[in-house]
């Protein structure tokens, strides 16, 4: 069984289940697009403060890194749309919804690192470098848990593996 055909309802047809998916994944996507546009603007202009160019190599090798996470987010999140664009009225949904799944699940991942790398860029200016990584760290196992272990965890006690 593919994992189209689990998630369905009986009363739809494929491609009605398939624009539904569509749908369902653009709502995400414009909930995740609109917050990591909004840290990547807030982190590029970082690099310009004064404070910042003085700061030492960890927070810049910090910076970098989630910068960097920061907008491989902003590009996945925004590969689906690109992704449509080129193959709409080609009847390739079936294809692309999957694709593009992945690509918000991998855009979550890289979402992950940039939130705990802003974290730990904030948060290593108000406490000591050792508390600031322990809550940086702490926040990683936070995003991990909730974002990844839990759905894996219940989606995985499914009987037939399926959310539906």
């Amino acid at each position: 069984m593919t994992e189209h055909e689990r998630y369905s309802r009986p009363e739809e047809d494929a491609g009605e289940r398939l624009d539904r998916q569509w749908g369902e994944l653009l709502q995400e996507l414009r909930l995740a697009q609109t917050g990591t546009q909004i840290l990547f603007a807030f982190l590029l202009s970082i690099a310009f403060q004064g404070a910042f160019q003085n700061a030492d190599a960890f927070t810049h090798h910090v910076y970098a890194v989630t910068l960097i996470a920061s907008a491989l987010a902003v590009g996945l999140f925004l590969a689906p749309v690109s992704f449509h664009r080129i193959i709409y009225r080609h009847k390739l949904r079936d294809r692309m919804l999957p694709i593009a799944s992945r690509m918000a699940i991998a855009g979550l991942a890289f979402l992950v690192l940039a939130m705990t790398g802003g974290v730990l860029l904030a948060i290593d200016v108000v406490v000591s470098r050792p508390i600031a990584i322990l809550i940086a760290a702490f926040v990683l196992l936070w995003f991990v848990i909730f974002w990844y272990a839990v759905p894996t965890w219940v989606r995985r006690s499914m009987p037939n593996g399926s959310g539906e």
